[in-house]
């Protein structure tokens, strides 16, 4: 039966929690350093916290250890993961292949979107490095993920959810380039993100202000089935930046979308972690942070896949400004034509409109049903379409309505001498508790064992008893609801003196010899499937337009000559001669 995991990132402990609460079956986080992002590192004594956590219910912490190292730099890491393992990390998700080398880290590791698999040759060969799991490309086909799958043996782990970088995973230096800052180093300055002109070799004009090389962010809830049959074991979710409402949100709806593929065929898949998760707030995807969706290179068809309008998070799509007018003390009232029936606004909501190419934002002091009041907004005019960025209700019921993960337990009673309780969690673990018989006998007997059945098959921590069995040579005790509860307690408590044992396979440690870092072109600065001429009608081959000669992006005076492959149907950034 195949295991099937929904993987969260988390920028601290209290997010992986809320995660792995939500329904996650592994979280992805950085330690102090060489975590790919400068702004989500965390201390051994947090991780160690955090993988204890996960542990109790079989889910698995993964460490990320995928900047570039320098050669400086070797003992550093070395001692980091060191440190990691003995705080309990399951795994290590890496970029340098060197690192595979460290014969005192036993540790499963996985190799890293950063090092560009895409393609079979490049699964065997981290494959045949001993790689217990390859974490593909996200600009791949299903056929292409397919392939990849039938090729390899180890775990294959693919991204469902959030933000695209434009370029090849690991093959991006246009950041370093423009502002001295390298996202190899955890450090982007998401200059794909950033406003450019496009200008052909004669100076015209042909897009202005646009952000040019921005993309939707990547969503696969509903290919989930599509991503399994093809061999994918690992759901990942993109976002360790992301705060704690966007995680827990979009952890919840996957976590709900893979129960119901578990649910549709139990023969042939499980979650790979263990607990129930109920109750909680609804999730929805379309109110948290997102730049409007797109299923990317997923059914190998070209799309329209820009956000250049809108690089940041527009939110949801409400409606239309039916009217702006003075509210008194220098506040507007904004009256909103809802696009959707049943619409409602709530203090504290947050908005965004474009003028031009320029994204403007604004919150609501208060709402009177879809009249908006709020501080002078300029350029709102009626007629604008206008988004909701921050749903204050949502985000409210985020925080006080979270879900519950428990673990079932089922207890069988044998009551002779003394009461023999035998324990069995749904994770696999037993235990055998006894407790004296008491003082009495019950006189009811059908009675007391309702008592014991009813006192027992409760919450405690947590666990959920069911009583499965009760059986008996002679009397039942007399046995009040207090002393009852008791023997719950004793029960959970001993479970959690039990962790759950993880299965972590010996790692082959590869040869020197067998190393072989991919080189990084010195001309391009990226290399992707996104073409800015497809996405603006300019394209020769599937558009029939007429050729445009060389293009460039420009930026703050920057000249950044783009190459079209199109035999491969990929676009480049290249460096300036």
């Amino acid at each position: 039966m195949q295991a099937l995991e929904l993987l969260a990132p988390a920028k601290d402990k209290a997010v992986g929690i809320a995660a792995i609460d939500c329904g996650a079956d592994a979280v992805y986080i950085a330690g102090p350093s060489f975590g790919n992002r400068k702004a989500a590192g965390n201390s051994l004594e947090d991780i160690s916290e955090l993988c204890a956590y996960a542990h109790r219910f079989g889910a698995r912490i993964f460490l990320t250890v995928n900047t570039v190292v320098y050669d400086d730099e070797w003992d550093e890491v070395h001692s980091l993961m060191l440190g990691a393992q003995e705080a309990g990390v399951d795994a290590f998700i890496f970029r340098e292949e060197r690192l595979l080398t460290f014969s005192d880290i036993v540790r499963p590791m996985h190799a890293s979107t950063q090092c560009a698999i895409r393609d079979v040759e490049r699964a065997r060969h981290f494959e045949e490095l001993g790689c217990a799991r390859i974490i593909l490309e996200r600009g791949l086909s299903l056929q292409q993920v397919r392939e990849i799958c039938a090729a390899v043996s180890c775990e294959v782990e693919f991204f469902v959810h959030g933000a695209l970088c434009v370029c090849y995973s690991g093959d991006c230096r246009l950041s370093e380039y423009l502002d001295g800052r390298s996202a190899d180093r955890g450090d982007c300055i998401q200059a794909c993100r950033s406003l450019y002109d496009l200008v052909d070799a004669g100076g015209r004009v042909l897009a202005k202000d646009k952000a040019l090389l921005s993309l939707r962010d990547f969503k696969l809830l509903h290919r989930l089935g599509d991503l399994a049959r093809a061999g994918v074991c690992s759901f990942k979710i993109e976002g360790r930046l992301k705060n704690a409402s966007y995680v827990k949100n979009v952890v919840r709806e996957y976590s709900l979308a893979l129960d119901e593929l578990v649910a549709r065929e139990p023969g042939r898949y499980r979650r790979a972690s263990f607990g129930k998760v109920t109750g909680g707030f609804v999730p929805d995807s379309d109110k948290t942070f997102n730049r409007g969706y797109t299923q990317w290179w997923l059914d190998a068809e070209k799309g329209k896949w820009s956000s250049m309008d809108a690089p940041k998070a527009m939110g949801e799509w409400i409606g239309e400004v039916a009217a702006v007018r003075p509210a008194g003390d220098g506040s507007l009232r904004v009256s909103v034509r809802a696009s959707k029936p049943g619409l409602r606004l709530a203090n504290g909501d947050g908005f965004a409109f474009t003028v031009g190419s320029a994204i403007r934002g604004f919150r609501a002091d208060r709402c009177e049903g879809l009249d908006i009041i709020c501080k002078k907004v300029d350029g709102l005019k009626p007629g604008a379409r206008i988004y909701r960025n921050i749903n204050a209700a949502f985000e409210r019921e985020l925080e006080a309505n979270a879900p519950k993960r428990e673990l079932a337990v089922a207890l069988y009673i044998n009551i002779g001498e003394e009461i023999v309780v035998d324990a069995l969690s749904e994770d696999g673990r037993r235990l055998s508790a006894r407790f004296p018989f008491g003082e009495q006998s019950a006189q009811n007997r059908e009675r007391a064992e309702a008592m014991l059945r009813e006192q027992l098959s409760k919450r405690s921590g947590i666990y959920i008893f069911t009583v499965a069995g009760v059986s008996a040579d002679g009397d039942l005790p007399h046995l009040g609801a207090a002393a009852i509860n008791s023997m719950r307690r004793e029960i959970a408590a001993r479970l959690d003196e039990m962790p759950l044992a993880a299965e972590r396979p010996a790692r082959r440690v590869p040869d020197a010899s067998q190393i072989r870092p991919q080189p990084a072109s010195e001309s391009e600065l990226m290399r992707t499937r996104y073409c800015i001429k497809y996405e603006l009608g300019l394209c020769p081959r599937w558009q029939g337009a007429a050729p445009t000669g060389p293009l460039f992006l420009v930026n703050n005076g920057r000249r950044l000559p783009l190459g079209f492959d199109c035999g491969r149907c990929e676009m480049t950034v290249l460096r300036p001669l």
